[in-house]
């Protein structure tokens, strides 16, 4: 959560200048990145490219001694020589082309591969705030869409871009030393042709990067429809959304229309060129054989090297097109790469062995952004083995205590300490093993049962994973399915209840074993028949960690060993349930307000009942029997539902 505010500043600005692209200066130094590692292999690359292009000159070169010795002088005996020398030359060029296929293009993909994994890699090591900002699906797009590209970079893309320029420079020394006269009037045209290149390329940088941009938000778009897919037709909104797919897909098309458009110029002026090229030369070349300064084999083997001397120009306008793609994504890569993790802090150099659980907050505040405070001076302290309630409107600060003690940000002012250690400066690594989060709206992904209770602990044994299904009661309903625990949930756990969803999610902790636990509100919407099932989980997993629990219905929380009520980021009361009901505060008005609409609503019983008339009713048995299933709680969990 920290930096929310300048991640979100930040991005806005590279919003404001999405079509712009940075100087070659910047850019340059990002593709010898790329090269360096290759080098040898792209010098390998590029004498086998060298090879290739002047064997292919050879066909061309020949026709001369063709036409003027063969044909004009009847030199027969030279015939078998030029036919060998062409028949090699083919067999060499197609040697070098294969080994360059099986170099190059097998690199490039393997270069594709690499990048992908290195930057799916560092966006998991980036700040929950970046996260909260971008979009998955602009994410998604960057991992796996903007790298394609780069294939021209260290590919066939490159090295045909320098075999084509090769091959116009051993074009022009033959003609130079055919025609002089006829090759600088080609030059000329060329040159012009040459400026209108730079021109087009310049423009057609920025709409490709435009395009990655406008794909990344459609795809996080049609990501959302269809993982919201049932509040989408619950308010019948599919043509609503089939609307604004349409106007993105529109805009890509508007981009792609630009595309085409730019690149139909280069087209044209390709074409003009070489139409004017050889009209000047056909007219200039005349007029030398007539003058006896060239001869008809010279002046046929010129216009075959004009074509290869024109044709790298050609190339350069789909060559070049994609090299500017691979740019824009190489662009957009790096500014992903360039968002720093959140375990560089310089800061965190303190490796934090097995803690024992305290958790302390000492004046701690925290800010999104600059006059934007969500905390004022909050103090507090957990000790291991209790459970701390936090209590507040919507808005009050709550997910943000929670988020510091997940180290998921750092207080802008004030300490969080565990075990008496600054947070700040532990390796998030050495903290993290040891938390355990269940949340209201459990995460699951599309595997099976067996594989998201194991994400918490891969290395744990099987029977560790069916231990902890046993104790979170998941093996009530994982027996029922036909693949039992190797029974495939669907994408967030879908083919499952809620209750069975929190099961899992409770099984996962409990096999994580965390000396810091984290309950946000894990029994609010279930029936009564899993929550017991669930509080029977809840106890065993709370037995002896440090407890922080987000609670929404109050009469939960009842038996915490301190609730802490928190309204507009500051702490306004704390003490137990008995002590702030007696004292007739913002807690005592909360609660009987809740009481109230609970009775109203005719929820089912345990949900509300009478408020404590007195601390001995308050504070009964310290050990609770959860909803008649004969499972005895211990104190500090009793609270839940109870």
């Amino acid at each position: 959560m920290r930096g929310a505010a300048r991640v979100a500043t930040r991005l806005s600005a590279r919003s404001a200048r999405r079509t712009a692209s940075p100087s070659w200066k910047v850019v340059l130094p990002e593709v010898w990145a790329l090269v360096r590692p290759r080098r040898r292999l792209l010098a390998v690359a590029f004498v086998l490219m060298a090879i290739g292009r002047v064997c292919g000159l050879v066909l061309p070169g020949s026709t001369k001694y063709l036409i003027d010795d063969v044909v004009g002088k009847h030199d027969v005996a030279l015939l078998p020589w030029l036919v060998g020398g062409v028949v090699l030359a083919t067999l060499v060029q197609g040697l070098t082309s294969y080994g360059l296929t099986q170099l190059v293009s097998k690199e490039a993909q393997k270069l594709i591969a690499e990048t992908r994994i290195q930057v799916q890699q560092h966006v998991g090591r980036l700040a929950v705030a970046f996260h909260d900002v971008n979009k998955t699906g602009d994410l998604v797009s960057r991992i796996m869409n903007d790298v394609e590209g780069m294939r021209n970079l260290v590919g066939t893309g490159l090295i045909e871009m320098a075999g084509g320029l090769l091959t116009a420079t051993l074009a022009l020394a033959a003609m130079l030393y055919l025609s002089p006269r006829t090759t600088l009037l080609t030059l000329v045209a060329l040159g012009l042709f040459g400026l209108v290149l730079f021109r087009a390329f310049s423009v057609l940088r920025p709409i490709f990067r435009e395009r990655s941009q406008l794909q990344a938000e459609v795809i996080g778009r049609l990501n959302e429809t269809l993982g919201g897919v049932r509040v989408v037709k619950a308010y019948h909104a599919e043509e609503r959304e089939a609307t604004v797919f349409a106007s993105g897909i529109r805009r890509i098309l508007d981009n792609v229309f630009r595309t085409l458009t730019a690149t139909s110029i280069l087209s044209l002026s390709s074409t003009v060129l070489l139409g004017a090229v050889g009209a000047a030369v056909m007219w200039v070349g005349a007029r030398e054989i007539l003058a006896a300064r060239l001869t008809v084999g010279s002046f046929f083997t010129y216009t075959v090297f004009l074509g290869f001397l024109v044709g790298p120009f050609f190339q350069l306008a789909t060559v070049g097109s994609q090299l500017t793609e691979a740019l824009a994504g190489l662009d957009r890569t790096r500014e992903l790469l360039a968002e720093p993790p959140e375990d560089t802090d310089p800061r965190r150099t303190v490796g934090l062995g097995p803690p024992r659980g305290e958790v302390a907050f000492e004046e701690v505040s925290f800010a999104y952004g600059e006059g934007e405070e969500v905390l004022h001076g909050v103090s507090l302290r957990a000790l291991p083995g209790t459970v701390t309630a936090l209590v507040g409107p919507s808005g009050a600060g709550k997910s943000t205590v929670i988020g510091l003690v997940c180290a998921f940000a750092t207080p802008s002012a004030g300490r969080v300490l565990v075990d008496g250690v600054d947070l700040a400066t532990v390796r998030l690594d050495s903290y993290r093993v040891h938390l355990g989060v269940v949340l209201q709206d459990t995460f699951l992904f599309d595997g099976t049962i067996r594989d998201n209770v194991a994400f918490s602990r891969p290395a744990a044994s099987a029977e560790e994973v069916l231990e902890a299904c046993r104790i979170a009661h998941v093996d009530e309903f994982a027996s029922r399915f036909p693949d039992a625990y190797d029974s495939v949930i669907g994408e967030r756990g879908v083919r499952l209840s809620g209750g069975q969803r929190q099961r899992v999610a409770i099984a996962r902790a409990i096999l994580a074993d965390p000396r810091i636990l984290i309950l946000d509100e894990a029994t609010s919407s279930l029936d009564s028949e899993s929550e017991a099932f669930i509080q029977q989980g809840l106890a065993w997993l709370m037995r002896g960690r440090t407890t922080f629990v987000i609670a929404h219905r109050l009469s939960t929380i009842r038996r915490a060993d301190q609730i802490l009520v928190l309204d507009s980021g500051r702490v306004v009361e704390r003490g137990t349930h008995v002590e702030l009901y007696a004292k007739g505060g913002r807690y005592r008005e909360m609660y009987d307000r809740q009481h109230g609409v609970q009775q109203d609503l005719f929820l089912a019983p345990g949900e509300g009942g009478e408020a404590p008339a007195s601390e001995e009713e308050a504070g009964e048995a310290s050990e609770t029997n959860v909803a008649g299933t004969g499972s005895v709680l211990p104190r500090g969990f009793g609270f839940m539902g109870q």
